[in-house]
C-alpha cells in the first residue's frame, strides 16, 4: 500500500484501560482503507485516556491535499500565529492580492522594458530574483520555529546546501527562458502560454510527489495543452515590432519550457520540504526562497558578465525611449514586483498549500492578458479568446477535482468523529 505524502492527521482521545482496540481499519469508515495509529501522550482526566494520532489513508493509499484544506489550516495556524478565522482569511486574501498584483505588474513591466529599448535578457533574468532582500522583512518578524525532525533523521548541512545550489541554478535557467520568451512574445500571448504550468504541475506531481492522476486532472492537462498548441500555430498572433516568425517560435518554445521547469521546481521544492527539511513553516519557506534566489542571482550575474551584455547596459540606459530615470525605475520596480509576488507565493504555500499557490498564480496569468490589452493595446483576437476559455476550462477542472478531494477528506473526518463518539460511549 502506497502511503500518502501529506495525509492529514487527527488527534483523538481514546478510552483505554480494559478496552482493547481492534485493528485500526475497523473504525475508519467506508472510504478509508487503513489508519496509522500512534500514541502521542498518555494523560489522566478523571479516567485514563491516551491521545492517539490517526493518519487516514484512502483505499488506493493516497489522500490528496485539497486546495482549501481549511480544517488542517485552521488547526495549524492558530497554534503558530494565534489567528482566528477572519484573520486567517484576511491574510490569505492579502497573499492572493500580492501574488496576482505582483505577477501581473512584473510581466507588464518586463514587456515595457523590452518595448522601450531594453534588450538584455540576462538583466531581465536577474531582476526576477535580485530583489530577494525584501524577503528578509517578513522573516525578521517571524520567530524561529523548532525543528520537526530528530537529529538522527536530519540531512547534513552540506547536502542541504547542494540542494539549494541545484534549485537556484534551475531557477536561474527557468527565469532566463521566461525572459527570452517575453522578448519575442506579447504580454498577453506570453501569459496564456504560461497557464500551461498547471498541467505540467499535475504531471510532475504524479511522478515526483505520488499525487493522483484522475480523469478530471487528465482533462485539465489535455485542455491546457490544446490551449498552448492553439497559440503556437496561430499565424495571425500579434508579435512585438520586429519579431520574425522564427523568433516567435523560439519565444513560444522558451515560454513553454519555462512553464514546465517552474512546475518541476514546485515539485522538487515540495520533495525538499518532505524528505530533506521535514518541516514547512512560514520562516522555512521564506528561507528556501531566499537561499535559492541568492544562488539564482549569482548565476544570473555571472551569465550577464560572461555573455558580455553588461557592456551594453550603459548605452541601453541612455537610449531608453522614456529616459534614464524611467529606465532605472523600470528595473527597480520590476525587481520589487517579482518579490511582492514571491511573498504572496510563499504566504499561500504556508497558509494553504503549494497547489493552491500554483492555482492562484494561474489565475494571475489570466489577468495579465486583459491588463496588457489596456496597457499595451495588445490585440485580443478570436484565437486568444478561445485559448483563454480553454485555459479557464482546464483551471475549472483542476479546481473541481480538488473540491472533490476536500469533500472526501471532510467526510472521512466526520466519520472519525462519529467513531470517537461511539467508542467514548462504550
Amino acid at each position: 500500500m502506497k502511503r500518502s505524502i501529506d495525509a492529514p492527521y487527527f488527534d483523538y482521545p481514546w478510552l483505554s484501560g480494559s478496552r482493547t482496540m481492534g485493528h485500526p481499519s475497523s473504525d475508519c469508515g467506508g472510504n478509508v482503507a487503513h489508519c496509522i495509529v500512534t500514541l502521542i501522550e498518555p494523560r489522566k482526566t478523571g479516567v485514563e485516556h491516551a491521545v492517539f494520532r490517526i493518519q487516514l489513508l484512502s483505499a488506493n493509499g493516497d489522500v490528496g491535499d485539497p486546495i482549501l484544506a481549511k480544517d488542517r489550516a485552521e488547526a495549524e495556524i492558530p497554534t503558530l500565529m494565534k489567528l482566528n478565522r477572519w484573520q486567517w482569511w484576511l491574510l490569505v486574501g492579502l497573499n492572493i492580492f500580492f501574488l496576482i498584483a505582483g505577477q501581473t505588474a512584473a510581466v507588464l513591466l518586463g514587456r515595457f522594458y523590452y518595448d522601450k529599448g531594453g534588450n538584455s535578457t540576462f538583466m531581465a533574468t536577474l531582476l526576477q530574483t535580485a530583489g530577494f532582500p525584501i524577503l528578509f522583512i517578513p522573516l525578521l518578524f517571524l520567530p524561529s520555529s523548532p525543528s520537526s525532525s530528530t537529529p538522527s533523521s536530519s540531512i547534513p548541512a552540506k547536502y542541504i546546501c547542494l540542494i539549494y545550489i541545484a534549485l537556484g541554478i534551475l531557477l536561474a535557467a527557468d527565469n532566463f527562458l521566461y525572459s527570452l520568451g517575453l522578448l519575442y512574445l506579447s504580454a498577453s500571448t506570453y501569459s496564456l502560454i504560461c497557464a500551461t504550468q498547471l498541467g505540467f504541475n499535475a504531471v510532475f506531481a504524479f511522478f515526483i510527489n505520488s499525487h493522483k492522476f484522475t480523469p478530471l486532472i487528465l482533462n485539465s492537462v489535455v485542455i491546457l495543452s490544446f490551449s498552448a498548441a492553439l497559440l503556437g500555430v496561430n499565424e495571425t498572433s500579434d508579435k512585438p515590432a520586429g519579431v520574425t516568425k522564427s523568433q516567435y517560435a523560439i519565444g513560444f518554445i522558451c515560454t513553454l519550457g519555462a512553464s514546465a521547469i517552474y512546475s518541476l521546481l514546485l515539485s522538487l521544492m515540495q520533495l525538499t520540504f518532505q524528505k530533506a527539511l521535514k518541516k514547512e513553516t512560514f520562516s522555512v519557506v521564506l528561507e528556501v526562497q531566499i537561499y535559492t534566489s541568492i544562488v539564482a542571482s549569482l548565476a544570473s550575474v555571472v551569465a550577464l558578465f560572461v555573455s558580455g551584455q553588461w557592456r551594453s547596459l550603459g548605452g541601453e540606459m541612455h537610449g531608453f525611449h522614456t529616459g534614464e530615470f524611467s529606465y532605472v525605475m523600470t528595473l527597480f520596480w520590476t525587481a520589487v514586483c517579482w518579490q511582492v509576488c514571491s511573498v504572496g507565493v510563499v504566504g499561500l504555500i504556508f497558509m494553504v498549500s503549494s497547489l493552491f499557490s500554483n492555482v492562484i498564480s494561474t489565475v494571475a496569468l489570466a489577468v495579465a492578458p486583459i491588463a496588457s490589452v489596456v496597457a499595451f493595446h495588445d490585440k485580443m483576437n478570436g484565437v486568444k479568446i478561445i485559448a483563454m476559455l480553454q485555459a479557464l476550462w482546464g483551471f475549472a477542472s483542476y479546481i473541481y477535482q480538488n473540491y472533490l478531494d476536500e469533500c472526501r477528506l471532510t467526510r472521512s473526518r466526520r466519520e472519525m468523529e462519529a467513531n470517537e463518539t461511539r467508542v467514548a460511549s462504550c
